[in-house]
């Protein structure tokens, strides 16, 4: 994949050679001081930048005079650093170091070298909002090639952890030491329903008010692991759940032919919801209403520039989304 850096003019340009401008006297400055105290010697250094020691020296007197304090001692057998040039020389190796980073990443940008991103996530998201971000991604990067995996909660979490997924899209634990949070939405739990359910035109349900009725459920709530079942555990035994399933097409198709509601965030019935086919009525229970979608990655490793702008495509069709009523 490739990505090409324009001028105004719209002509390629290479990174390096523009930060190399953007630089200019500073980023001389940086190179000859470090190279000077490197050598312990103008006449030296001079040597190893393959320029003449006048240039050198005559930069460092100028930075010296700018500065107001010699950075330099001078004396018969080359140059010792003072107290204050010890303390410019760290801030220029600093300064060289980040800057060689950041044409690294320039560089990544503009080739994209890393083609392929994993990604393990919600079934939800998966319907409801890949699609889309992975189209249009496509057509700006077409090089670029996507492993996507559906999976529980917990299973995101610990694939990203563990360094077996780039991104992962998923209810997340701010807890967890090996992973950081990207991005983040409100998304809570509510009914799937169909609007001529007796239950449609409540503003909020509790969780009382299931008992009774026919639902459809994640395949981890079959153990009892799911996130509604964590946090209500006291209750659950009371509702009658008629299927349960890791796949979000068949729980859509079964609540749209009057086989039960399910219990879902609105992510993956979009669509049905805008035309008025389904309804989302939100539970109330504090923990449920809390939840949240991260876009998470691992805290362990930096993320490649080219995973970093998937990531931020995610962010921005997530937040354009209202699921929380």
């Amino acid at each position: 994949m490739q990505l090409v850096l324009k001028n105004t003019n719209g002509g390629a340009e290479s990174a390096p050679r523009e930060f190399e401008e953007l630089f200019g006297v500073h980023n001389s400055f940086l190179k000859y001081f470090d190279e000077v105290a490197r050598q312990g010697s103008i006449r030296k250094a001079a040597k190893v930048l393959d320029i003449s020691s006048t240039s050198v020296n005559r930069n460092i007197l100028r930075t010296e005079k700018q500065l107001g304090i010699k950075l330099f001692h001078r004396h018969s057998e080359g140059v010792k650093l003072t107290s204050a040039g010890s303390i410019v020389l760290e801030h220029c190796r600093k300064t060289l170091f980040d800057f060689e980073r950041m044409s690294v990443l320039i560089e990544d940008i503009r080739d994209m070298r890393t083609g392929h991103v994993e990604i393990m996530t919600l079934d939800s998201i998966a319907l409801g909002i890949l699609p889309g971000v992975l189209g249009q991604f496509s057509n700006s990067y077409p090089e670029v090639s996507y492993s996507v995996a559906t999976a529980q909660p917990e299973e995101v979490i610990t694939a990203v952890a563990d360094g077996n997924a780039d991104i992962g899209l998923s209810f997340w634990d701010s807890t967890h030491p090996d992973i950081r949070t990207i991005a983040e939405k409100s998304a809570p739990i509510g009914a799937i329903l169909l609007p001529n359910h007796p239950l449609a035109e409540r503003n909020y349900l509790n969780i009382e008010d299931l008992t009774g009725f026919k639902l459809i459920r994640s395949i981890d709530a079959r153990g009892g692991h799911s996130i509604l079942d964590q946090v209500i555990t006291d209750i659950t035994t009371s509702l009658t759940t008629s299927i349960f399933t890791n796949s979000l097409p068949l729980a859509k198709d079964m609540i749209l032919r009057g086989g039960g509601l399910g219990l879902y965030t609105k992510l993956g019935f979009l669509d049905e919801i805008e035309s008025g086919q389904l309804r989302f009525v939100p539970l109330e229970v504090s923990q449920l209403k809390a939840l949240k979608l991260g876009i998470i990655v691992s805290a362990k490793v930096n993320m490649a520039p080219m995973k970093h702008l998937v990531c931020n495509e995610i962010a921005k069709s997530i937040r354009q989304i209202r699921l929380d009523s």
